[in-house]
């Protein structure tokens, strides 16, 4: 769709990036830093600097404490993240459960690592359905890939969510979770719970987390895992032998920048974002569905058309020049509802300029 909105000229709200500029102190930091003799590698696991700071955030954020020399690991991006820990622990013929529509890169790591996608819908509403999630546990259920809050719906759990999950995990012991919370600092409505906070989990749950999703720096491909000792040891050997270490200047750079970010303000500028375009649309033929955290606003057009989204998505691109991404890709089956989600991640006049267009259909 980004290719397609390129060529003929279209506002892109399709692919999830920020179209506006990176925090002045960052780019503040990195301009001295560039200059400074922190090119070479970092040890495996991290830049130590970094890594405390994570674990400070941490502690602030989820009251866990976390072991930097045996509990985290620092990645060239979430998706390393969740490659490495899908790789590390599915074997041939392992299932892994994933809650469709999901993010695409978590079907092939299982398919590379010899596992088999179980694939289970959502409801309707985007929440989950624990029944259908129990009903598919087998004996070979390795994994469950859990991510929240939720791309591409932007939808979150709840704590009654968890409470359920937790019971259908009670009698099988032998289940990981990889939670992929990399829209945690991006929430609205209601407040992120973390499985950095579920005691009854946190034992077997590896968490993966995205400075850029955080600080807006998708470019950067820096994120990092959390789990406990035991999985973290064997991620590890998958870690080494992938990429070995992550970029040396950009970790310098984040460690710095910590010290001075605000999360919750990145999270009110993203519901300042998210208020606007909503505002915006709301006198459109686009019906808006719920948004509770990440930087996505899903809609139902089916008041404007009955193609299927795919078709729409690109006649919306060449007729009236906005780019959305059709959810049927995010299904295994396809399971079209006449839905497409728009990133608000970009400037005011983008998605001021985007809305007329829409408004107009």
């Amino acid at each position: 769709m980004s290719q397609l909105a390129n060529q003929h000229g279209a506002i892109n709200l399709s692919q999830g990036f920020p179209n506006f500029p990176e925090d002045e102190r960052l780019l503040q930091i990195s301009e001295r830093l560039i200059r400074e003799n922190i090119h070479q590698y970092t040890p495996m696991a991290g830049l130590p600097s970094l890594m405390e700071k994570i674990a400070q955030q941490t502690e602030k954020q989820y009251n866990r404490k976390v072991n930097i020399a045996t509990e985290m690991l620092i990645t060239a991006g979430a998706t390393q993240g969740v490659f490495t820990t899908i790789n590390t622990f599915v074997s041939i013929d392992d299932e892994v459960i994933i809650l469709d529509p999901s993010y695409d890169s978590y079907e092939p790591s299982v398919l590379v690592a010899g596992g088999k996608p179980v694939r289970l819908s959502l409801n309707n509403d985007y929440t989950p359905n624990f029944n259908r999630i129990e009903d598919a546990i087998t004996s070979k259920t390795k994994m469950i890939v859990v991510n929240n809050p939720h791309n591409p719906t932007g939808r979150i759990w709840t704590e009654k969510d968890f409470e359920a999950l937790e019971t259908i995990l009670d009698k099988h012991p032998q289940i990981l979770i990889l939670g992929d919370e990399v829209y945690e600092y991006i929430t609205f409505t209601q407040p992120h719970i973390s499985f950095n906070t579920r005691e009854k989990l946190k034992h077997r749950t590896i968490v993966a987390s995205s400075f850029g999703k955080s600080l807006h720096v998708t470019g950067w491909k820096v994120g990092y895992l959390i789990a406990p000792e035991n999985l973290m040891y064997e991620m590890k050997k998958v870690h080494q032998f992938l990429v070995f270490s992550v970029n040396s200047f950009s970790q310098h750079a984040i460690a710095e920048h910590l010290d001075v970010v605000d999360f919750g303000e990145v999270s009110r500028m993203y519901q300042r974002k998210r208020d606007l375009f909503q505002s915006l649309l709301k006198n459109s033929r686009f019906e808006l569905m719920p948004c509770d955290g990440t930087y996505f606003q899903v809609v139902n057009y089916s008041s404007i058309s009955t193609q299927n989204d795919v078709d729409f998505a690109k006649k919306l691109i060449t007729d009236n020049g906005v780019a959305g991404i059709p959810i049927s890709v995010f299904y295994n089956d396809a399971t079209d509802r006449h839905m497409l989600r728009f990133c608000f991640a970009k400037t005011d006049e983008t998605l001021i300029q985007a809305a007329e267009k829409l408004c107009k259909i």
